[in-house]
């Protein structure tokens, strides 16, 4: 398959395109090259179906490839989503994944869809901006911003504004069908940052679209001059005794393991170890993060009410919304059922995508094999959801505190709430002894509860709009 770098060496050379250069050549500025280029022959099958699809294979899935089976499930989703009939027309879903993904400024997604959205060759006004796209899509923004925010916010009234708004109104399937692109793509943007994933050069160039790196987190510019001379992939990771951190978590792990079995924590209980780890998660990275305004780029065309951002679910000093309980309006029992009835098929796959990254497990923890992290996955996928205002009443939010320490949580926090913000430096900071493969995993957990939570938040407030 052709590769990029090539690519990127021919436009320098022979047509004097400034390139910037990668934080490390390959896929992703976080983990080394040959690493992520590992290519199994079922790896290499899922690749070269994507490579007939669209006539390359990016970044993101060379990255998402340490995981074949998930990047099968994921890529037949987001084809059936992007591709397949459904209720609304196809330029108009990668308009909506642009809006979403530059509400992260992820240029990389970003510039992936408008290249898509340029080769159909329809309304190529809107690629000027948000302001130039009709009123309807324009519509969208508010929901738009809030999923990607604050999804605890989405109320029955904003589906109301939606559905009833005469000449510019939508049928539920419709917004169903966006509320699920703008879920997938807030959520992948997630990965792409946390993952590092590095920007392309397309030898093409649709419409004049270049991805180029502006700082040193990732945030990158469409057609930018800017350019960053620093190389960080020389930088050393946090120094550490990786391997007792690793035995420690091990020793944690089989002593829940054997407290669970010995003593289950009563409803109260659990109830009080939710809302402590609710309002301790208040506190992390709160030093960490400065409160700059990112960096101003040409996705931002495609954003309004750009200063809306992530605030805590549960803030010092003020009314909190009130907790989501999971047992009230769960995936399982509710959303997948209502997204399925009014968008035909996307909850089979949504489902089966969620279970893949849950159930995922190679057996091995490091260099430990014959592991059983059903313990972690559970801890992180459930972190995220506390982080949000969801709880789930079978859960010990104890064992959150005990598996993840605060360089995850930092992390955790940082790829969910404010992708744009990751750095190299946060990522080399946990698990220092794991594989980049495992680190990858938990981005895809990261990921796909992000994604759950921004859809359970709006399938509920749909819900409630029709009764």
């Amino acid at each position: 398959l052709t590769q990029f770098p090539s690519a990127a060496l021919v436009l320098s050379q022979e047509k004097g395109v400034r390139v910037p250069r990668p934080f490390s050549s390959g896929p992703s500025a976080f983990i080394p090259k040959e690493e992520a280029s590992q290519v199994d022959p079922q790896t290499e099958q899922i690749l070269a179906e994507a490579y007939s699809l669209s006539g390359h294979v990016d970044h993101l899935t060379q990255v998402m490839g340490l995981h074949p089976h998930y990047l099968e499930s994921f890529l037949r989703s987001q084809f059936y989503l992007l591709r397949m009939d459904g209720p609304l027309p196809l330029h108009c879903r990668h308009y909506i994944a642009i809006m979403a993904a530059a509400r992260h400024q992820c240029s990389f997604l970003v510039s992936l869809h408008v290249r898509e959205f340029y080769r159909m060759g329809m309304c190529l006004d809107w690629l000027k901006g948000l302001q130039y796209a009709p009123q309807r899509l324009r519509n969208l923004n508010e929901i738009n911003k809030i999923l990607a925010h604050r999804p605890w916010l989405i109320t029955k009234e904003h589906i109301q504004n939606l559905v009833k708004t005469g000449e510019h109104s939508w049928s539920l399937a419709e917004l169903v069908h966006a509320v699920v692109i703008l879920a997938h793509f807030h959520s992948l943007a997630s990965f792409v940052f946390g993952s590092g994933i590095n920007p392309q050069v397309d030898p093409q160039n649709a419409n004049g679209f270049q991805s180029v790196f502006i700082s040193d987190n990732c945030t990158c510019d469409l057609a930018s001059d800017h350019h960053l001379d620093r190389d960080l992939s020389n930088t050393s990771p946090v120094t550490t005794d990786s391997v007792s951190e690793l035995e420690a978590l091990m020793d944690r792990m089989k002593r829940l393991q054997e407290e669970r079995e010995e003593d289950e924590a009563s409803q109260e209980e659990m109830a009080t170890r939710f809302e402590k780890e609710k309002k301790e998660s208040l506190l992390v990275g709160s030093g960490d993060m400065k409160n700059e305004v990112m960096p101003t780029s040409k996705v931002s065309r495609f954003v309004e009410d750009a200063t809306f951002g992530y605030q805590h679910f549960a803030r010092h000093g003020e009314d909190n919304p009130p907790t989501f309980r999971a047992q009230d309006y769960s995936w399982e029992d509710h959303g997948f059922s209502l997204v399925n009835r009014l968008y035909s098929d996307i909850g089979l796959l949504l489902d089966d995508k969620f279970r893949t990254a849950c159930d995922l497990t190679y057996y091995n923890m490091a260099s430990h094999e014959d592991v059983d992290t059903t313990m972690l996955r559970r801890a992180l996928f459930n972190y995220v959801h506390c982080m949000y205002g969801i709880r789930y009443d079978d859960y010990d939010y104890g064992e959150v505190n005990q598996l993840l320490e605060r360089s995850l949580k930092v992390y955790i926090k940082t790829v969910t709430c404010y992708p744009e913000r990751t750095t190299r430096r946060m990522y080399d900071s946990y698990w220092c002894q794991f594989r980049h493969s495992e680190k990858v995993h938990v981005n895809l957990l990261l990921m796909e509860a992000r994604m759950q939570a921004e859809l359970l938040y709006t399938l509920r407030a749909i819900t409630r709009y029709m009764t």
